[in-house]
């Protein structure tokens, strides 16, 4: 493949680390990857969000979709170009959808059939058949959660059941922050297979 001439000596190098991941499945060449861009993609990704979880999330999310998609990857430009466009644009879903969620409870709004619906607050008790779901749900999840690795489970009990936060996390498991986070993302990545080639639905 032809690589870009205007391509620096970053880059050049980053390509090299490309190539290792993909041609050899080096994952030294994955967290190389990641330790050179994750904190200008946090801090790009908060200015953004301006929340210090969702930009964790979407930081690993970028990762993620950068990493699954590698082999799209051309050195026309920049590793990093690709990467934070990446980024930008899995962060803009992420706030239209979040945006989409939202809505004020004191106003109207429009029906699926054009008319005008005000919002009834609920008693936030949930009635015993929302329990029952809720608890089913819970259930069922930590089945799935059981199928996982043992290091992969308990990244996923501690982050989503005992609801830590990633430093809580690595504090916990005495291991470094960017590990925690590429860990955790190959442990939603894993627990996502086996939910969606599971026969039990949530």
């Amino acid at each position: 493949m032809e690589i870009n001439s205007n391509l620096s000596e970053k880059a050049l190098h980053d390509y090299k680390l490309v190539r290792m991941a993909i041609d050899n499945h080096d994952q030294q060449a994955y967290a190389e990857l990641m330790s050179r861009y994750k904190d200008s993609i946090y801090f790009m990704l908060l200015k953004m969000v301006n929340n210090r979880d969702d930009a964790d999330d979407l930081t690993i999310e970028a990762f993620g979709k950068a990493f699954k998609n590698l082999h799209q990857y051309t050195p026309d430009y920049a590793f990093s170009t690709w990467l934070f466009k990446i980024a930008t644009n899995n962060c803009i879903d992420f706030i239209r959808k979040k945006r989409k969620n939202t809505f004020s409870i004191d106003k109207n709004f429009e029906g699926a059939d054009g008319g005008e619906m005000s919002i009834d607050l609920k008693s936030e008790m949930l009635d015993p058949e929302e329990k029952l779901m809720k608890k089913e749900k819970i259930r069922v999840m930590h089945l799935v959660v059981d199928k996982l690795k043992p290091r992969y489970r308990r990244l996923i009990e501690l982050r989503y059941f005992n609801e830590l936060s990633y430093e809580e996390i690595a504090t916990e498991l005495q291991l470094p922050l960017g590990t925690v986070k590429a860990q955790l993302f190959r442990a939603r990545d894993f627990l996502y297979q086996i939910l969606k080639n599971s026969e039990e639905h949530l």
